[in-house]
């Protein structure tokens, strides 16, 4: 299982789940409008979701339903992509 960011961190990007976060799984780029945490690199510490001033950081299996679609959208984000090309803001 890994942690998903929903709807509420869009436009948002506050980042205080990047800080906490102890293997630095959380991605974004500058032309992003949110914040995606990398399911192969995620250890399922919950260290970032109490943090989160939006309330928008789910287990998987707990996202709410009307933002089930930010699910596919985090694994998507990842796929093809190289890590190094996106910032954690570390």
């Amino acid at each position: 299982m890994t942690y998903i960011i929903a709807e509420p961190c869009v436009d948002v990007k506050d980042g205080a789940c990047v800080d906490v976060c102890p293997v630095d799984c959380i991605y974004t780029t500058d032309d992003d409008n949110m914040f995606y945490i990398s399911p192969d690199e995620c250890i399922d510490c919950a260290a970032c979701e109490p943090v989160c001033p939006v309330t928008a950081i789910f287990a998987e299996d707990s996202v709410p339903e009307e933002w089930e679609s930010f699910i596919p959208l985090n694994y998507d984000y990842f796929k093809n992509k190289d890590l190094s090309t996106l910032k954690n803001y570390r």
